[in-house]
């Protein structure tokens, strides 16, 4: 008996398209909308605008002078390759990918530390969306989205999930229990312990799961570039379809530039929290502290009138 996947995948995929055909339009039309209103705000804005802030984000987070420098001097040079339009592109493209994939990978890793059953059903599914070879995410598509940005953004979205599922559910459940029993002893419900104790000590894990998809989206760039997605990923493509190695290697160098400054400013952000987090922590022990000794204090100070 010869099994045909192949033909039932194809099957698979004529009938959502012919069933819901109109669900996959809305959906192209709305994220064109959105990556398109993004694009046009960083494209609109004056490149020494963007660096600035771009500057300004990397300072404020990671309280480096080396990255700043590195940032304002990057960007500048990848003005002086005129390839900034592109590098624009492919940052909004990034950040929509990204965000959209936070929004689904964070409460799935949330959801799957709170129920082993939901844990046992995602991790074959994640082994099996990280262990697929990248090209074969843009079969279904362009099926689906047509060639363009959209597919390009989808399949980069897929991709790149699974880092934020995995590093959310491993941020909550490597959490000492002796906690979550301390704040359910006080009466706390599983809503306030997730908001209160749980999400805020595993930020850390989360920033990782967050770096690791924006780094994810970003080797999707080339392959985005394949169907239309533009941006550098089209620069590079177009410098090996038309065997033209100096624009190829520029737009690369675009890419590594984008990727490097988006690695340490999210791994910033998650070492400030790390410290913001210790700072409270020591504030808190020095109250309680000074509550202890204030409560030790108060009954020899209210006995020396009567030892009188």
């Amino acid at each position: 008996m010869n099994l045909d996947p192949g033909g039932w995948f194809e099957s698979a995929i004529d009938w959502l398209l012919e069933y819901f055909g109109w669900f996959f339009d809305g959906i192209a039309d709305v994220v064109n909308l959105i990556v398109g209103g993004v694009e046009a705000v960083l494209i609109g804005l004056h490149p020494v605008l963007v660096i600035a802030l771009l500057v300004a984000a990397a300072a404020v987070l990671t309280r480096s002078v080396g990255l700043s420098v590195f940032t304002l001097v990057a960007f500048w040079f990848i003005v002086s390759m005129d390839l900034w339009v592109e590098t624009m592109a492919t940052l909004g493209i990034v950040m929509v990918a990204v965000i959209i994939a936070v929004a689904i990978g964070i409460p799935l890793g949330i959801w799957a530390a709170l129920s082993p059953a939901v844990s046992r059903i995602l991790r074959p599914v994640l082994d099996l969306m990280q262990a697929m070879p990248v090209f074969v995410y843009l079969i279904p598509a362009v099926f689906f989205f047509g060639v363009g940005t959209v597919p390009g953004i989808a399949a980069t979205i897929v991709f790149s999930i699974p880092p934020g599922v995995r590093l959310t559910e491993l941020g909550i459940r490597q959490l000492d229990p002796e906690l979550h029993e301390a704040a359910t002893a006080f009466g706390a419900r599983k809503g306030l312990i997730l908001r209160d104790v749980q999400l805020p000590l595993a930020f850390s894990s989360i920033m990782a799961g967050v770096n690791q998809v924006i780094m994810l989206a970003l080797s999707m760039v080339v392959v985005a570039g394949m169907v239309g997605a533009g941006g550098l990923g089209g620069v590079v493509v177009e410098g090996v379809a038309q065997l033209d190695a100096a624009r190829g290697f520029e737009g690369g160098l675009a890419v590594v530039i984008l990727a490097i400054y988006l690695d340490r400013v999210t791994s910033g952000a998650r070492s400030l929290s790390l410290v913001a987090r210790n700072r409270r922590l020591k504030k808190e022990h020095q109250a309680a502290q000074a509550d202890a000794q204030a409560a030790t204090t108060a009954p020899a100070k209210a006995t020396t009138p009567a030892a009188a």
